[in-house]
């Protein structure tokens, strides 16, 4: 009897290690592969190529998209001269034709700077007074109140910006001036009518030819930018 039992346990037994064989699950490849803490991974030498490919290209584009978004560094302006100009007439007459600069300086001769009795510094006459008007209130708003809007003579609509003994105060009155955006003129007074020029600074591409035609200037020769500030 105890036989027949321990037969039929063993025939169980093999039975249940058979359903269990058949019904396993697959082991996973990454169970099959995995790593112990801290050990890096085998990689295969096909695997390896692509990754590398990667790494070579990605500098490559990084430098290529900085280059594209790289500011284009602005051209340097353009400065000379303008003349000369024989008259008080015919120099107002070319700042009236001027177009809009970074800075205008007129510039008179020796002997015409020491017979002056003063200097004054002014914006020449506008097309009208009602431009005129515009032009000083913006002159007011940048926080300058010394003028006077010109009512009759060759500069009627123009605005007058002050009046100095000395020509080294009118240039800082017409310096402070022009930094603030105004194309301020010096104009000596009681001096003979001699050349001047105007001392000029432009954005680059200014076409001079043309400006000279407008103006009525016989040459515009090169001039340092230093200089002028």
């Amino acid at each position: 009897m105890f036989a027949r039992a321990l037969i039929v346990l063993l025939i169980a037994i093999n039975l249940g290690v058979a359903m269990w064989w058949l019904l396993r699950a697959e082991p996973s490849a990454a169970s099959a592969a995995a790593q112990p803490p801290g050990v890096a991974r085998l990689q295969l030498l096909s695997e390896a190529k692509p990754m590398a490919a990667t790494a070579q290209a990605m500098p490559a584009v990084a430098q290529a998209a900085a280059t594209q978004n790289a500011p284009v560094p602005a051209a340097p302006n353009q400065c000379f001269s303008l003349g000369p100009f024989a008259t008080a007439a015919a120099l107002r007459a070319a700042n009236a034709r001027l177009p809009q600069l970074v800075r205008v300086r007129t510039r008179e001769p020796a002997a015409d700077a020491a017979s002056a009795r003063g200097y004054t510094v002014l914006l020449p006459a506008f097309a009208s007074r009602e431009l005129a008007q515009a032009a000083a209130d913006k002159i007011k708003a940048a926080g300058f109140n010394d003028l006077l809007l010109i009512n009759e003579g060759d500069d009627v609509n123009g605005i007058a910006l002050g009046r100095y003994g000395s020509l080294e105060s009118a240039q800082r009155r017409q310096t402070s001036l022009q930094a603030a955006g105004f194309a301020a003129q010096l104009r000596p007074i009681g001096a003979p009518a001699l050349p001047a020029w105007l001392d000029i600074e432009a954005r680059s591409g200014l076409d001079l030819a043309q400006l000279r035609a407008d103006t009525g200037a016989a040459q515009s020769p090169t001039l340092d930018c230093a200089s002028l500030r």
